[in-house]
Formats: structure tokens, sequence, C-alpha cells
């Protein structure tokens, strides 16, 4: 039986990694501070050793890697927002604790690093659809910590005997995928629509995302660990898109309920349109994104509805 580690293991995407990983057979090892994962996401999955630890402590994550075959980091400071009001601990995480991962894995001999990046590392999207040598311009601290973090993953793959992987989400969401006010536009209007609240568009509503769905973000981080003899980056979306206007009608579709709409000003930090090329992913890693966003979407609801009420 291989052994994972998952950093960030008790998080939105790393659960659902974490899920499919046991499904699979895998020996899982979570490793989560809990700043925003939840030990209840793991309820369901009593073979999951769970450390509560920082990716930042050097002697907690060495412990926590013996005897790891692969290691899947997720754990980070996520969001354009929350890094623009605090930009240290934004890198402080995400690339230290990143550089801290690699280095425990180096010494560990560990086969393999499956790094979850950002499509925040682009910054303003120049054409479309973005495929992965489109220019890196980040505009945001998070969009340079997490291209600071995938620049080490890539130069340890070079330098070192070790295998990385960085796979570059776009808009992921599903289920355990909670209310968080710098968060993603999918949680926040399930909150705001459970709770009878009116959904704030930013800017026209006109400006498109690629949605992917949490399960097919799943599945590539173990096809990414599994494709032997393989390091590089892969941008990981749907490769279709839909405008938030889209999404607004879709949301309240699945959810059955009507919501008043207000519109605001554009946020500072979000780029216009997204839709991402994915034919690498496809070909080097067989990646095949299988949930489409209506079916997505009712599967999410349907959990919200449990658990944000």
């Amino acid at each position: 039986m291989s052994k994972a580690l998952i950093t960030g293991g008790a998080g939105f995407i790393g659960s659902n990694v974490a899920k499919l990983l046991v499904d699979e057979g895998y020996d899982v090892v979570v490793l989560d501070n809990l700043s925003s994962g939840y030990q209840r996401n793991l309820a369901t999955l009593p073979t999951v050793e769970f450390v509560e630890g920082d990716v930042r402590d050097v002697e907690g994550l060495s412990q926590a890697m013996e005897g790891v075959e692969v290691v899947f980091h997720l754990a980070a400071s996520v969001g354009n927002t929350r890094s623009i009001n605090h930009p240290i601990a934004d890198s402080e995480i995400n690339v230290i604790g990143t550089l801290r991962v690699l280095e425990a894995a180096r010494h560990a001999e560990v086969r393999k690093v499956v790094y979850s990046s950002s499509a925040a590392i682009f910054g303003e999207l120049k054409h479309l659809p973005i495929r992965e040598d489109h220019p890196i311009e980040p505009d945001t601290p998070y969009g340079a910590s997490k291209l600071a973090a995938e620049k080490h993953c890539l130069a340890y793959a070079k330098l070192y005997d070790l295998e990385v992987v960085c796979l570059r989400y776009f808009n992921v969401y599903g289920v355990n995928q909670r209310y968080d006010a710098y968060g993603n536009v999918i949680p926040i209007f399930a909150h705001r629509l459970l709770h009878g609240l009116p959904l704030t568009v930013f800017g026209d509503g006109e400006q498109t995302r690629d949605f992917v769905n949490v399960r097919d973000v799943a599945r590539v981080n173990l096809l990414a660990a599994q494709t032997a003899g393989v390091s590089g980056a892969f941008n990981i979306a749907s490769g279709t898109s839909i405008t938030i206007n889209q999404l607004v009608e879709l949301i309240r579709d699945v959810g059955g309920i009507q919501p008043a709409v207000e519109y605001g000003p554009s946020r500072q930090g979000d780029v216009r349109h997204s839709r991402t090329d994915i034919s690498a992913a496809r070909m080097v890693l067989g990646y095949e994104p299988a949930v489409e966003i209506a079916d997505g979407l009712a599967e999410y609801m349907a959990w919200a509805k449990g658990e944000m009420v």
C-alpha cells in the first residue's frame, strides 16, 4: 500500500483528495493546522491519520513525511483579497511553507510532490484560451507567492531526485467548500442564497470564469501522482466558461430560491475573462473533466443546505 501525505488535507480540496486516495487504497496522512480546514471534512474517513501541524514547522513536517511515497501539497493562504490585506503572512505560508515541504520531501526520499498552484499566477489575461505558456504577470501578492512557490518546485525537480507536478487550478468548487468572505464566488452565493440575502455581483456580471468541480481536481491530483517520470506545470480547469450572470441563474435554479441581485463596483485584482486550454493535462496526465457545472452545482447546493443553514 502506498503512503501519501496531504498538507492542508482537512481543507476543501485536500479533503476531497483524501477521500479519493482512501478509495484507491492509499495509506493517508493529513497535516493541517486547521486555520481554514475542518476535521469534520475527514469524519467519514476513519483510516486517515490526522496530524495537527503547520508546514512551516520543520520537525513536525519531517515526522509526518516518514515513509511517504507521494506528497500532495495543498496547504496555503488562499485568495487575492486576503493577500492584499495580509501580504507578509501570504508569502510566509505559500513560499517558505512550500520550501519546507520540498526540503522535507527531499530528505525523506519522497518520489513525487504534487503542488497545488493557482491561475492567479497569470494576472490580467492577455488572450484566451489560457495555455501554460501564457504570459505570467501576477498582480496580487497571492499570485506572486504561488508563482514563487511553483518556481521553487520546478527548480527542485531539476536539481534533485524528486519529481514535482504543479497543478494550476482555476475556479474550483464543490462539496466541503465552506463560506469565506475572502473565498470564491460559488460558496459566497450559496451562503447568501440560503440565508435569504441578496447576491452581490461585482461589476456588470459579464465577466467569465472557468469553473471546475473538485471531484475532477481530486482525480487529476491522483493522475499526477501516478504518472511516472513527469514533472512540470499544468492548467487544471473545465476548458469552458460562463458569465457570473449565468452562474446566478444556475445557482438560483438548482437552489430553488429566487434571490435579489445587487451590482457593485469591480474588485481590485479580479480578471475580466477566463477560459482555459487543458490539452497539456489531457495529453500528459490523461486528465478529462467529467462533472458538468449544472450537476456539480446541484450536488454542491444539496450539501450546502445541510452545512450552511
